[in-house]
């Protein structure tokens, strides 16, 4: 191997490691295999470069904004329904791609502006806090307070905040891996870790083996019920995406926009979320991290994301490596998600303010308003065998409020 094969294949791998703290981390707190969602990061990836001719120097991996539809749809529709769902959800983007092809940007925007999308995002990010609370006060997730749990999460989350605060270059853009590492050394000394499921495990594995041995994993079935339930979610990461390839653009100093355009962007997106779950894994979405390493490191290059992509599918067959992923303990990953989940909220207020929307008009209070309260307050409406809730209906009801309310005066 030549010195630029070398480096080449270096600098994909770091760009694997930047991602894997987050990429992880949906699967474990949703019920769903690690070790796929690590082939289906790969795979999708790859589609991703595929759709948009290997131009856009992005990797693709699990989704946080689904994290809330995910555990609402294993618990109360199953594992297949649940796939089938999200399948559909990425179809939706393929929407979003075919109105920019016919009116640009402008014609997400016009439906989309971000009075309805930050709120939506803050929903996502607030509903779920309840759950880092549980899971950073107990080993089991219910949220009875142990101060074993306490102490654990406590340092997960110093540890990740002093990496978000005073990182310096690599490590400034892993505090999630960060975070959970420092956190497991310390359950590792308080003897917490069952290291029985990696004793158990083989070296080498098919993930979906094991995943349907324990239930994590099963044909994708299509219910209109659980549809109805997961699909608007779409909306936000599809926004967002929106922000991911401007953001790029502007480390690269190139167009992606127009080059090769949004709307093959979107659909790369969309159709990686839909292969991604078909396959047992959670929605993909560009991550921003990986941005950061880009913007970093200058590697411009998208070979290094096809060189990250292929290492993902590779270890998703060292059944070793997802045995030790589902050590980690609950309050590892609580005290993570204090952090995590506080930040996404943080980034819809942030949108609204980058964007300068007027908190004073009463039209934009009333959206709002409304959107948080429906979802935070986990409003579901249901007819016949269809159910609309949380964050999703939060979304078409925004959408709707800001296409019949009228300009303020």
């Amino acid at each position: 191997m030549n010195d630029s094969a070398f480096k080449t294949l270096i600098v994909g791998v770091q760009m694997l490691f930047v991602a894997f703290g987050a990429l992880v981390l949906v699967p474990l707190l949703t019920g769903l295999d690690p070790s796929i969602a690590l082939f289906t990061a790969g795979a999708g990836t790859l589609l991703f470069q595929f759709i948009t001719k290997r131009k856009v120097p992005v990797f693709l991996a699990s989704s946080f904004a689904f994290i809330a539809p995910i555990q609402y749809g294993m618990k109360h529709f199953g594992v297949a329904k649940t796939l089938g769902g999200l399948t559909c959800a990425g179809l939706v983007y393929l929407i979003f791609a075919l109105l920019v092809k016919k009116g640009g940007i402008k014609a997400i925007e016009r439906y989309l502006p971000p009075i309805v999308t930050g709120p939506v995002i803050m929903v996502i990010g607030l509903k779920l806090a309840p759950v880092a609370v549980k899971m950073a006060k107990s080993f089991d997730g219910s949220g009875n307070f142990d101060p074993k749990a306490m102490v654990i999460s406590l340092v997960s989350l110093i540890t990740a905040i002093l990496v978000v605060m005073y990182g310096k270059r690599i490590l400034s853009l892993i505090p999630i891996l960060t975070g959970i590492f420092v956190g497991y050394i310390v359950s590792l000394l308080m003897g917490v870790v069952d290291f029985t499921p990696v004793i158990q495990a083989k070296w080498f594995s098919i993930p979906w083996v094991e995943a349907i041995k324990n239930g994590s994993y099963a044909v994708p079935v299509f219910d209109l019920a659980a549809i109805m339930y997961i699909v608007p979610v779409a909306i936000a990461p599809a926004i967002e995406h929106v922000g991911d390839v401007l953001a790029i653009s502007s480390v690269t100093g190139k167009n992606y926009l127009e080059d090769p355009g949004l709307h093959r962007t979107l659909t790369g997106d969309g159709l990686a979320t839909a292969l991604a779950s078909l396959l047992g894994g959670p929605p993909n979405t560009t991550y921003s991290e990986v941005t950061g390493a880009v913007a970093l490191t200058k590697a411009f290059n998208p070979v290094y994301m096809t060189v990250a992509a292929i290492t993902a599918i590779i270890l998703s067959f060292f059944g070793k490596l997802g045995a030790v992923l589902k050590t980690i303990p609950v309050p590892v990953m609580g005290g993570i998600l204090i952090l995590l989940f506080g930040m996404i909220a943080a980034i819809g207020i942030g949108s609204l303010v980058k964007n300068k929307v007027n908190m004073s008009k009463s039209r934009n209070l009333v959206i709002a308003s409304v959107v948080l309260v429906i979802g935070i307050g986990d409003m579901v409406i249901s007819f016949w065998r269809i159910s609309l809730g949380g964050i999703g209906l939060a979304g078409l009801v925004g959408i709707f409020l800001n296409a019949i309310l009228p300009e303020d005066k």
